[in-house]
């Protein structure tokens, strides 16, 4: 007897051991084959369904060598992930559900004529379910390898026992999907409800061959969603990223939310942590010493390199890049001055006018950024709201500096470097100078055409450009560089007493030294840590044995055998 897709993948996922009300086969965007699809605007509102966020994951920042959260380490940062962890479930019992509904979807698009359906809204329905189902399985391959291929219809048995597909076979027929629903799909919606366009499934097709190391096939569609011109770069870094900058021209596949419909971008708790706790917050998820020693000089070279750089004052002659994502010492940030100078021990609060106690200090308080470091990357008064903590910014799954840097890392790979390669890097360069990329004298312009060279410059590109975006563990997962850079102390201000009678007061605030970066832009503290200047806070880990796939959830190989564990699982 033939069965839904829907029931199939929970089937798979081992959740045909729960009972049959559990099961939820048929929730309100899908319905039943029986009750459902009758009319087009049936079809319409299964496809709005498939653009939920929860379809379309955006990687924690948690999860890297760019964040700390105080002392605190989890499944990926401790090396802890296994087949029962919460996410490692939740992503493929989401994805598997997208696949269902969108091979659901397919098969009653094959017959749409008869519901009277235009052949031009067919090819546009189509389209938009086939880009959700190449995405999916570009999701589920960047994650956890080969997988299960489900392509249509099959019955409960077949199901236990269908095996894992290899990865090469599968992006294969993804990059066909990609490419039919960027055929189909139009540039705009104009006001209407935005799902996805030519450029998204074009950029989408980009960034998962650039993952898979196809690096024409990631060239080729990353220069034909530049060339649509459908987008365009925010001309503001700093503003791009705020809750009141909403459909910006550069985001290619985003989601609008709503505080007048209660439709919040993130928990009150998590707003708080990333706030001052001069203004109400906790300041207990904050950027790492590694990213903040990322970000390149003035003069488009490392710190370690460059003659502009002064650990006493970090900001000065930094990418701009640097101080639109943490927040600069002695500068206002959501209301009031911020400055983990522990002898500075009050601070000017332009919300009420007076002086206050700096609780962004270790004098202050003993829970301040446990490295003096706060995150400025899209917070600013919006994030405090009156003290409600309510936050509603658009979460973007791709927006387009991504693409230009995609473009120009999949020909350097390829070894095809050209004069576009170095235009691809410097437009993004050039914006956060707020000049155009033309104008070479205003801004740190790339001209080197070595291959080993501007691999190292895009990889730092990528990293002052994209922090918090979700892109930097599988940066590091892809590079195979994961195991170097995770496996790494998070370092961290000594105590008070210390911090003031050794550095402070020694005038080595706020680095004594220049930390050193090796060629992946990975930076070294431990000559710091051995002078007594600074103290570890956590040990991240990495298992190379495992870790740069994720494992196939327990329950779903206790169920079917056949799909079988990744390695050391």
């Amino acid at each position: 007897m033939k069965i839904f897709d829907k029931l199939v993948i929970f089937a798979v996922a081992g959740l045909m051991a729960t009972s049959c009300a559990d099961l939820d086969l048929y929730p309100l965007e899908t319905g039943s084959s029986d009750s459902w699809y009758k009319t087009e605007e049936e079809i319409k509102a299964s496809i709005k369904g498939l653009y939920r966020v929860d379809f379309f994951p955006i990687e924690n920042s948690r999860w890297c060598d760019d964040h700390q959260s105080r002392n605190n380490l989890n499944d990926m940062t401790g090396a802890t992930l296994n087949g029962d962890s919460w996410d490692v479930k939740n992503l493929w019992q989401n994805s598997y559900k997208a696949i269902a509904r969108c091979n659901i979807l397919l098969s009653k698009l094959d017959n749409a004529r008869s519901l009277g359906i235009s052949d031009s809204h067919i090819k546009l329905y189509r389209s938009q379910v086939l880009f959700v189902k190449a995405l999916q399985y570009s999701v589920l391959t960047q994650y956890f390898g080969d997988v299960v291929w489900v392509d249509s219809e099959i019955t409960v048995e077949e199901a236990f026992r269908m095996g894992r597909t290899d990865c090469d076979e599968i992006m294969a027929d993804v990059y066909e999907m990609y490419d039919e629903a960027a055929d189909g799909l139009p540039l705009t919606y104009g006001n209407d409800v935005e799902l996805a366009t030519k450029a998204a499934a074009l950029g989408c097709k980009a960034r998962y061959a650039l993952f898979h190391e196809d690096w024409v096939i990631a060239a080729d569609a990353a220069r034909q969603c530049l060339d649509l011109g459908s987008h365009k770069l925010y001309p503001d870094f700093g503003e791009l990223f705020l809750a009141s900058t909403h459909h910006a021209c550069e985001n290619i596949l985003s989601w609008p939310y709503s505080l007048e419909l209660d439709h919040l971008s993130t928990s009150t708790g998590d707003a708080m942590g990333y706030t001052p706790r001069n203004r109400g917050g906790y300041a207990s998820e904050y950027p790492s010493w590694d990213l903040f020693a990322s970000f390149l000089c003035t003069d488009g070279k490392p710190i370690d390199e460059s003659p502009l750089f002064d650990p006493h004052n970090p900001f000065r002659n930094r990418d701009p890049r640097c101080a639109y994502t943490i927040v600069e010492f002695g500068t206002s940030h959501c209301g009031v001055i911020y400055n983990p100078d522990p002898t500075v021990t009050e601070v000017y609060n332009s919300v009420t006018g007076r002086m206050v106690t700096n609780n962004d200090c270790k004098a202050g308080s003993q829970y301040a950024s446990y490295n003096g470091l706060l995150r400025k990357k899209g917070i600013d008064e919006a994030w405090i709201n009156n003290n409600t903590f309510k936050v509603a910014f658009d979460k973007v799954f791709l927006r387009l500096a991504e693409v230009y840097l995609i473009y120009a890392e999949a020909k350097i790979e390829a070894d095809d470097i050209d004069q576009s390669v170095l235009d691809a890097i410097n437009t993004v360069r050039a914006r956060a100078y707020k000049v155009s990329y033309t104008n070479t004298a205003a801004y740190p312009a790339v001209t080197t055409t070595s291959r080993a060279e501007l691999r190292s410059i895009v990889r730092a590109e990528r990293r002052m450009e994209l922090a918090y975006e979700g892109q930097r563990r599988l940066d590091l997962i892809r590079w195979r560089i994961a195991g170097k850079a995770l496996n790494r102390p998070d370092y961290g201000l000594l105590d008070k007493d210390e911090l003031i009678n050794n550095l402070v007061s020694k005038k080595l605030w706020f680095w004594p030294e220049t930390p050193r970066l090796d060629e992946d832009g990975i930076a070294d503290f431990s000559a710091l840590y051995d002078k007594g200047y600074c103290k570890i806070i956590t040990q991240r880990q990495f298992d190379e044995s495992k870790n740069y796939l994720w494992p196939i959830p327990s329950l779903e190989v206790i169920t079917n055998p056949m799909l079988g564990q990744n390695d050391n699982y």
